[in-house]
């Protein structure tokens, strides 16, 4: 099993996250809100962000790989998912923002989300009572 593995990344970088929004904080004196600050803003989001998509598509991928028995969709959803969400924090945390970074990432997480989906659906056999 292969998800466990992608799911400690996803924890780290969640940590590291976490603790972004903190240390600006605490420089800023804001301890509720952004405090009008556009640095601030963008690692709440940013945090926000991964918090939004991360867990549901971990889960997916890990339905995934349970579902289909194969190690190797674990690892094609996985890894693109880790980069897209490393590519879209960056992004994002830019105050003279790419947009590149932030598209490629919500674009990739969504081909993740949607292909662990179907993935799930062609390789699941549901019994039905009737």
């Amino acid at each position: 099993m292969v998800t466990p593995y992608y799911a400690a990344f996803f924890g780290l970088v969640f940590v590291i996250l976490s603790f972004r929004v903190i240390r600006i904080r605490q420089r800023l004196g804001v301890a509720i809100g952004d405090g009008g600050d556009q640095r601030l803003r963008r690692a709440i989001r940013v945090h926000g962000n991964f918090t939004e998509y991360v867990p549901f598509a971990l889960l997916l991928v890990y339905f995934a790989e349970q579902s289909s028995q194969n190690e190797l969709y674990a690892h094609a959803l996985g890894s693109p998912l880790l980069l897209a969400r490393l590519s879209h924090a960056y992004g994002v945390s830019q105050l003279r923002e790419n947009l590149r970074f932030r598209v490629f990432g919500l674009f990739t997480t969504g081909c993740v989300i949607c292909g662990a989906a179907l993935l799930i659906l062609l390789s699941s056999r549901p019994s039905i009572p009737w």
